[in-house]
């Protein structure tokens, strides 16, 4: 679908959804429309069954994690349209004690990634018949793709061969760090390499 056609159907969206629909854009080829959270419910109904949109297939829900906002997840919903032939990227705001509906009764497929968005970045979606971790273990502490989740995590998991099981132990560096030059284009040599000779000062 060509800038044109995607335009007027970003307009149409937004102007059928009043106090749901903020606005759209156009980036690459592709349609966003931002919407409000709370409203995910009316906006993808009004997508798969309105004639003009049909998109009837969830792609993907993920989401990015803006630490510094205070609305710092962007939930982001990818549904294609068959009929269309095109794909619309559906974008809401969303912060930590955010309750976002789930899409699970309109497209029973979004189960998992609303799991996997729970588990890796902590929001939870009300109305889903089984909000549990799906990715990370039992117990697991923390929602390891929100960018204040520490590098090395909290706990790490090893069999044990004297206890004949899997234990958790909280994370240990087992060596000191060490400066390794591996010539490393971020941090550079601190001596001469070949071809410098020909930079000029």
């Amino acid at each position: 679908m060509d800038d044109n056609r995607l335009d007027a159907l970003g307009q149409m969206i937004v102007a059928a959804l009043p106090g749901c629909a903020i606005g759209h854009e156009l980036a690459f080829g592709e349609l966003t429309v931002t919407i409000y959270a709370e409203k995910v419910i009316e906006v993808a109904r009004f997508l798969r069954d309105d004639a003009r949109c049909r998109f009837i297939s969830p792609i993907d829900v993920t989401a990015v994690d803006y630490p510094g906002r205070a609305n710092r997840f962007d939930l982001v919903y990818h549904l294609l349209s068959p009929t269309l032939n095109t794909r619309i990227r559906l974008r809401a705001e969303a912060n930590e004690n955010s309750l976002v509906p789930s899409l699970i009764e309109l497209f029973p497929g979004v189960d998992w990634f609303e799991r996997e968005v729970y588990d890796l970045y902590g929001v939870i979606f009300t109305g889903h018949p089984d909000m549990r971790r799906i990715l990370t273990d039992y117990g697991f502490d923390g929602h390891p793709l929100r960018k204040d989740f520490p590098l090395s995590g909290f706990v790490e998991v090893r069999y044990d061969d004297d206890q004949k099981r899997v234990v958790y132990e909280p994370v240990r560096l087992n060596q000191e760090f060490r400066k390794f030059d591996f010539l490393s284009p971020w941090e550079g040599a601190d001596y001469p390499l070949p071809g410098d000779e020909k930079r000029s000062e």
